[in-house]
């Protein structure tokens, strides 16, 4: 692996000519302070400007937090807009957009294979990993709504991820069921193949995003996930399908009904109860 460095500005606009994926930063004071990133994953329509705005009233010390923006825009019909109004600035995070046959509503889990390119080989494995040095363990993922799927997704499937491609440009690649670890394959430790955290906010692991490996180990991330009592996407096969595949899981249900974002003291704590935790821990 390269030096360890501080990712700038740059590093991220390649990023953007070459898969189209746009980020908006807020470093720490002093940026010379960094010792952990932050991947923030907004929720189904909105855009990464709003947890950017977030992330600067957490204030996180010692932390860059990187808001990603959404793979694709919705289309003006499903926002109520006339067809010919051009780009919308609202976002999803699926391959496609489909409708659940049960409640007309968008699906949340519609496949996660260009987040994964993206988010997991371009932005973590060639930019953070690749060229600035830091490892999986110095990054927590933050998600609202389908982005905490996203969140939940990404630490659900990479433990089952290698780095390969030698000390300069290390990239990651999946490791299929019965497979052999070939020539020029580098294995990553247990420390590698987990985040330093992930908080979902009314978000759900998606199935798609489980590894199909059938004797694989619970995945290492810690995990915090927030929902309301009446959460229209987290119940309680969601909570037991992720507590299956997590070792280290935390459920906080609030005494509102719906999700959102936290509103109040009572709400926000438990979430930065565990950013600190997280922030001042080693590996569990």
């Amino acid at each position: 692996m390269p030096q360890t460095r501080i990712p700038q500005p740059e590093d991220f606009e390649a990023l953007k000519s070459s898969s189209g994926l746009h980020v908006s930063l807020h470093y720490p004071t002093p940026p010379e302070s960094t010792t952990s990133i932050l991947l923030l994953f907004h929720g189904l329509g909105d855009s990464d400007a709003p947890f950017l705005s977030f992330a600067r009233n957490l204030s996180l010390p010692g932390v860059l937090a990187i808001s990603v923006r959404g793979i694709a825009p919705l289309p003006p019909s499903l926002l109520g807009l006339p067809l010919d109004s051009g780009p919308t600035n609202n976002f999803h995070w699926g391959d496609d957009l489909k409708l659940d046959g049960r409640t007309g509503e968008i699906d949340m889990d519609s496949g996660y294979e260009k987040v994964w390119e993206v988010v997991m080989n371009k932005l973590i494995g060639e930019v953070l990993m690749g060229k600035c040095g830091w490892e999986l363990g110095d990054v927590l993922l933050f998600g609202f709504g389908q982005g905490g799927g996203v969140a939940l997704g990404l630490g659900s499937k990479v433990r089952i991820w290698e780095v390969v491609g030698g000390d300069e440009e290390p990239k990651v690649r999946e490791v299929k069921e019965g497979e052999e670890v070939k020539e020029g394959v580098v294995e990553t430790t247990k420390k590698e193949k987990a985040f330093k955290g992930i908080v979902s906010i009314g978000g759900a692991l998606p199935p798609s995003m489980i590894p199909s490996i059938s004797a694989r180990e619970k995945a290492k991330t810690p995990v915090l996930v927030l929902h309301g009592s009446e959460s229209e996407y987290v119940g309680e096969d969601e909570v037991d399908l992720i507590k299956r595949e997590f070792e280290n899981v935390k459920v906080v249900e609030w005494k509102r009904p719906d999700d959102g974002m936290p509103r109040s003291r009572e709400e926000v704590l438990p979430m930065m109860e565990f950013f600190a935790e997280r922030l001042k821990s080693g590996w569990p």
